[in-house]
């Protein structure tokens, strides 16, 4: 029944965001319609956390990777600045990363049982 999920990452300068996942993450894109792009998102989780009513609803974005260290080696790279040291949170290694005009995203290599990959 459900096909799949449609993120959206709210942005104050949209054009430097879609730049950011076009040109440096290198994610794949179709143009919806005058340069609105959508892009391929990698393979997917969803958690549900415990919060106070107030938190209630609020969605946050991380990606996932195999390897931290090389991965924020390679954005670097690519001039990608980094927000906060790497921190491990049990679950995995946690850095957060800056999005041009659209905030603060999390990065981090899992150490828990991934669900991404199940058929």
């Amino acid at each position: 029944m459900i096909t799949g999920a449609h993120t959206i990452l709210y942005a104050s300068d949209a054009e430097a965001a879609r730049a950011f996942f076009r040109d440096v993450l290198g994610l794949a894109h179709v143009d919806a319609n005058d340069g609105w792009l959508i892009f391929k998102s990698p393979p997917a989780e969803l958690a549900v956390h415990p919060t106070d009513p107030a938190d209630s609803g609020r969605a946050e974005l991380y990606l996932m990777c195999d390897d931290l260290a090389a991965t924020m080696d390679d954005l670097k790279g690519k001039g990608v600045e980094f927000t906060s040291e790497v921190t491990n949170a049990g679950w995995g290694l946690l850095t957060h990363l800056r999005v041009p005009g659209a905030g603060e995203i999390g990065l981090y290599q899992p150490r828990h049982a991934t669900a991404y990959d199940l058929p």
